[in-house]
């Protein structure tokens, strides 16, 4: 399956990208975040969230059909 993968804040920074698109197999999101990870090392300092259309999910939810995902910094509102 092909995942719409999107960089914010300083995730974007240190992937030097803000969306790309990638093949992978049924799996969890705590998986993908390895895989992403592995690809850009400089992820593994950083503290994210992940959306998968537009909801936050943990780390066990299993991805298994193409949807988009999104890397969150911390943020704070008000």
């Amino acid at each position: 399956m092909q995942l719409n993968i999107k960089y914010f804040g300083m995730l974007a920074e240190v992937t030097a990208i803000t969306e790309e698109y990638i093949q992978t197999e049924v799996c969890s999101v705590s998986e993908l975040v390895e895989k992403l990870k592995n690809q850009y090392p400089k992820l593994g300092d950083k503290d994210f969230k992940v959306a998968i259309n537009h909801h936050l999910v943990d780390q066990n939810h299993i991805i298994n059909t193409e949807v988009e995902v999104a890397l969150l910094p911390p943020f704070a509102g008000g």
